[in-house]
């Protein structure tokens, strides 16, 4: 279970025992466990929005679930959300764009990115039905986590170094073959509507990393945390309007 626990303790700031030495294989390997591990994110997110609902009204709760997406994960796809921004969106040669990247300092447009994206949470969790709200917690942990599994196994590496090349270093078809069985049988948990969204989330990621791909010459850590943010966020909008159009 030593992925398992490395997939803990890359995906979630909470106190997960360590298990020794971890090897660049067991990066990879670990990816096969991401969608488990956002669904169990998903699932501590909506057990909290459960228990405060009796007194605490949807906006708000809507807004500390957007806290607590981003402080479960100590805001790491919220990082790299910004500086993915910053470097694909940049005038500028595709050096540039990865040394941009690397960048630890924010720009204007890692601002207005992670701006858009907390609105739009924001926006989408408020006009989830109110039955549904666990639900859909889980499915945008699950989907998104998935979706960084399909663009690191699917996708080149833009570099040769780094955390996002460790784990492309030793995933491949086992990885995704099993984060996307988690990911299937989750979102069935959602029915038709859970489904609908996992294949939506399949099409975002493909057309996000051939995007990437056109601005630098193959995906990075930064990127994966983009594609990852993006897909919850498009979980959470799509939902709603799912679950009316499909039984």
């Amino acid at each position: 279970m030593t992925e398992l626990v490395v997939a803990l303790q890359f995906l979630v700031r909470l106190p997960v025992p360590n298990r020794g030495d971890v090897t660049i294989a067991d990066f990879g390997r670990s990816m096969r466990w991401f969608p488990l591990v956002g669904a169990g994110i998903g699932l501590l997110v909506g057990a909290a929005d459960a228990l405060l609902a009796p007194v605490v009204p949807v906006q708000a709760r809507s807004v500390l679930a957007v806290i607590l997406l981003a402080a479960i994960t100590g805001a790491l796809h919220l990082d790299g959300l910004m500086d993915a921004c910053d470097g694909l969106f940049a005038f500028a040669t595709p050096e540039r764009r990865l040394e941009i990247m690397r960048d630890s300092r924010v720009g204007s447009f890692g601002i207005v990115g992670a701006a858009t994206i907390l609105l739009l949470k924001f926006a989408a969790l408020q006009s989830l039905p109110a039955d549904r709200r666990l639900v859909a917690f889980v499915l945008m942990g699950a989907i998104s986590r998935w979706a960084m599994v399909f663009a690191t196994t699917r996708f080149p590496a833009a570099r040769p170094d780094g955390l996002g090349h460790d784990f492309k270093e030793s995933a491949g078809g086992a990885e995704l073959a099993w984060a996307s069985g988690w990911a299937l049988a989750i979102a069935l948990f959602g029915g038709p509507s859970g489904l609908a969204a996992l294949v939506l989330a399949v099409l975002s990621t493909w057309l996000a990393a051939r995007y990437t791909m056109t601005k630098i010459p193959g995906l990075t850590g930064d990127v994966y945390g983009a594609i990852s943010e993006g897909t919850e966020a498009l979980v959470a909008l799509v939902l709603t309007p799912l679950w009316h159009a499909l039984p």
